[in-house]
């Protein structure tokens, strides 16, 4: 199994969400106004008042199959909007 984070801006996050669910991957998580320091500098919490610039977590579990099929819809979303995604592997308890 698979674990797949995402950082991206809040404004993209319908479109990524569509692709997740047409990927077939299970379900996701997710956590709005996310807040930290990236390559392009501090996102400030006094930002969620106009919502310039508020980010939000996605996490996805799925399996390798659902993997690639996630990344062929995901990856032309970051390249053109930004964002991160990083993949790990996941064991259940």
């Amino acid at each position: 199994m698979k674990r797949v984070d995402l950082i991206l801006s809040e404004r993209e996050l319908d479109k990524v969400i569509k692709v997740i669910d047409s990927s077939g991957a299970p379900g996701y998580s997710v956590m709005r106004h996310v807040t930290g320091k990236g390559p392009h500098g501090i996102v400030s919490e006094s930002m969620d008042f106009s919502g310039l610039g508020a980010n939000a977590h996605v996490i996805v579990y799925c399996e390798s199959e659902v993997l690639a099929r996630l990344r062929e819809g995901v990856q032309p979303l970051l390249d053109y909007y930004g964002g991160v995604a990083f993949v790990a592997d996941a064991h259940p308890l």
